[in-house]
């Protein structure tokens, strides 16, 4: 009899991973910023860490083997996103560039303080479709192809009765609540950049699916919405 599934090097990549990104993304706020001393800047960092750490340790109670497929690298991933992959790798640079220079540097736009709560409850609150879909859906790998090698199915449970890309939904929430933390208007040109990629990516892995996923279709014709539900 099998065992429950353990976490494996990929898995431990992939915590690392996640945690560095944090990390990144401090290190260039706070330089882009000039100073440490930005209570907004701690706020977003605290925030980020929060959510990668209730992600983290949801699937390392749950289900360590998504965290050690979520580690691995593929060669059958699409080339369009490979594309993706690497335009939101610039724009996670741009987005702390713009805000710390924005926010604290030259103090080009400014937001109320009231934004910092709203953009916090916002930004942790896209968590919860992120960590939903990963309590279902075993095969959310962080990139898109058709898993033929883990017996890749439709999975209909949970929020993908609502909407087709509910992971999608929470990660364009996180992104439009960063700029509300931070304080910057600006910073809604690279997070606003990010959104419209997440869009245009649902839309190319669903054609993906529609064509190399056995029952999808169906299930796109039942679950109509393919981001917001009732509307699109």
């Amino acid at each position: 009899m099998s065992g429950r599934p353990k976490l494996e090097f990929a898995g431990l990549k992939r915590i690392a991973t996640v945690f560095f990104a944090t990390v990144a993304f401090g290190v260039i706020l706070f330089a882009s910023a000039g100073l440490l001393e930005w209570r907004r800047g701690w706020i977003y960092v605290a925030a980020q860490f929060l959510a990668s750490a209730a992600g983290v340790v949801f699937l390392l109670v749950t289900n360590p083997e998504l965290l050690n497929a979520r580690g691995r690298k593929h060669s059958d991933t699409k080339s369009f996103d490979k594309v993706f992959a690497a335009l939101y790798v610039f724009l996670l640079i741009a987005l702390p560039v713009v805000a710390g220079l924005d926010a604290v540097r030259f103090r080009w736009s400014a937001m109320p303080v009231g934004a910092v709560v709203a953009g916090v409850l916002l930004f942790l609150g896209g968590e919860a479709p992120i960590i939903w879909s990963m309590a279902v859906n075993p095969f959310l790998e962080t990139t898109v192809r058709i898993q033929t090698d883990r017996g890749h199915s439709v999975i209909r449970s949970g929020p993908y009765q609502l909407v087709r890309h509910p992971m999608y939904v929470g990660l364009i929430l996180q992104h439009i609540a960063v700029p509300m933390v931070l304080g910057s208007w600006w910073a809604y040109i690279p997070a606003g950049l990010i959104v419209v990629l997440f869009i245009v990516r649902s839309r190319f892995e669903d054609v993906t699916l529609r064509e190399g996923l056995t029952g999808y279709m169906q299930y796109s014709q039942n679950t109509r919405y393919l981001l917001v539900p009732g509307i699109w």
